[in-house]
């Protein structure tokens, strides 16, 4: 929520988020498991993340309908079980059927072993990497200390 306007108050976001739902392509993706919402992964065309149209830490791409996705979460119990590659794969179908032909992520660079929660919610550049991403260029962000990368897949 925070890359799309981190300027609305915390008390204003439940209404904020309602409204971004009621409306096309919709802010992301959910991921049931047994009927029960257990992960979500925000997908959406770049222009609408304000945050990172002003980003000193992420370039901005040659493309301006490119699609992005930048924050995953999965629910505690769900985890480990390989929801975010099935998060990645309908935010791709997602982008894709409402005319996405460049879709980025922004994930951190995992050195070994697992990435904690925090520093997580943008993506393992492994995890992009698996899903047909290709490294475009590295960022001066950081995500818990970890480097971040600009990771970019074509849909077309």
């Amino acid at each position: 929520m925070a890359y799309r306007d981190s300027r609305v108050p915390n008390r204003e976001r439940p209404a904020y988020m309602r409204a971004e739902c009621a409306t096309e392509p919709g802010p992301g993706v959910l991921v049931y498991v047994d009927g029960v919402v257990a992960g979500w992964c925000s997908i959406a065309p770049r222009a609408g993340h304000r945050r990172l149209l002003g980003s000193r830490t992420i370039p901005v791409p040659d493309d301006p309908g490119t699609w992005v996705a930048v924050c995953f979460v999965v629910r505690a119990g769900y985890r480990g079980h390989g929801l975010m590659h099935r998060l990645l794969s309908g935010a791709l179908d997602h982008a894709r059927s409402h005319g996405a032909e460049v879709v980025e992520g922004y994930p951190v660079e995992a050195d070994a072993g697992r990435v904690d929660v925090i520093s997580g919610y943008v993506g393992t550049v492994e995890l992009f990497e698996r899903a047909g991403f290709e490294r475009a260029a590295p960022t001066t962000g950081r995500s818990g200390g970890r480097p971040r990368w600009v990771m970019r897949r074509h849909l077309r």
